[in-house]
Protein backbone atom coordinates (compact mmCIF):
# COMPACT_ATOMS: atom_id res chain seq x y z
CA UNK A 1 0.00 0.00 0.00
CA UNK A 2 0.97 3.66 -0.73
CA UNK A 3 2.50 5.29 2.56
CA UNK A 4 1.42 8.96 1.54
CA UNK A 5 -0.20 10.32 -1.39
CA UNK A 6 2.27 12.24 -3.88
CA UNK A 7 1.70 15.29 -5.84
CA UNK A 8 -1.42 17.50 -5.37
CA UNK A 9 -4.34 16.64 -3.38
CA UNK A 10 -7.81 18.01 -2.34
CA UNK A 11 -9.08 16.85 1.16
CA UNK A 12 -12.84 16.29 1.99
CA UNK A 13 -16.25 15.57 0.54
CA UNK A 14 -17.42 19.22 -0.37
CA UNK A 15 -13.60 20.33 -2.18
CA UNK A 16 -13.47 17.05 -3.80
CA UNK A 17 -16.88 17.54 -5.55
CA UNK A 18 -15.81 21.13 -6.44
CA UNK A 19 -12.02 19.57 -7.64
CA UNK A 20 -14.18 17.03 -9.88
CA UNK A 21 -16.71 19.48 -11.40
CA UNK A 22 -14.27 21.91 -12.44
CA UNK A 23 -12.82 18.90 -14.13
CA UNK A 24 -9.31 18.96 -12.02
CA UNK A 25 -9.27 15.30 -11.12
CA UNK A 26 -7.20 12.32 -12.34
CA UNK A 27 -8.24 9.88 -9.41
CA UNK A 28 -10.57 9.45 -6.24
CA UNK A 29 -9.60 8.22 -3.08
CA UNK A 30 -12.52 7.04 -0.42
CA UNK A 31 -12.65 5.44 2.95
CA UNK A 32 -14.64 2.18 3.28
CA UNK A 33 -15.80 2.91 6.87
CA UNK A 34 -17.23 6.44 5.82
CA UNK A 35 -20.93 7.21 5.67
CA UNK A 36 -22.47 5.79 2.21
CA UNK A 37 -24.83 8.43 1.98
CA UNK A 38 -22.24 11.26 2.59
CA UNK A 39 -19.95 9.95 -0.27
CA UNK A 40 -22.41 8.46 -2.55
CA UNK A 41 -22.93 12.23 -4.94
CA UNK A 42 -18.86 12.18 -5.00
CA UNK A 43 -18.71 8.67 -6.04
CA UNK A 44 -22.04 9.24 -8.51
CA UNK A 45 -19.65 12.13 -10.13
CA UNK A 46 -16.37 10.22 -10.06
CA UNK A 47 -18.63 7.57 -12.19
CA UNK A 48 -19.70 9.70 -14.33
CA UNK A 49 -16.59 11.59 -15.37
CA UNK A 50 -14.46 8.42 -15.59
CA UNK A 51 -12.07 8.37 -12.95
CA UNK A 52 -10.42 6.13 -11.29
CA UNK A 53 -11.89 5.36 -7.65
CA UNK A 54 -9.42 3.78 -4.85
CA UNK A 55 -10.90 2.29 -1.96
CA UNK A 56 -9.19 2.84 1.89
CA UNK A 57 -9.55 0.52 4.69
CA UNK A 58 -10.66 3.75 7.11
CA UNK A 59 -11.23 7.58 7.13
CA UNK A 60 -7.79 7.26 9.41
CA UNK A 61 -6.01 5.45 6.86
CA UNK A 62 -7.24 8.20 4.22
CA UNK A 63 -6.06 10.76 6.32
CA UNK A 64 -2.18 9.34 7.04
CA UNK A 65 -2.08 8.66 3.63
CA UNK A 66 -3.02 12.40 2.79
CA UNK A 67 -0.55 13.56 5.28
CA UNK A 68 -2.98 15.27 7.74
CA UNK A 69 -3.73 14.08 11.96
CA UNK A 70 -7.29 13.58 11.58
CA UNK A 71 -9.78 11.05 9.09
CA UNK A 72 -10.84 11.60 5.37
CA UNK A 73 -14.09 10.13 3.80
CA UNK A 74 -12.52 11.36 0.69
CA UNK A 75 -9.70 12.71 -1.17
CA UNK A 76 -8.43 13.68 -4.73
CA UNK A 77 -5.51 14.00 -6.52
CA UNK A 78 -5.52 16.57 -8.88
CA UNK A 79 -4.13 16.37 -12.60
CA UNK A 80 -0.86 17.80 -12.98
Amino acid sequence: MVERLLGKKVVGIKQSLKAINNDEVKSLYVASDADIKLIEPVLKLAQQNSLEINYVKTMKDLGKLCGIDVGAATAVLLKD
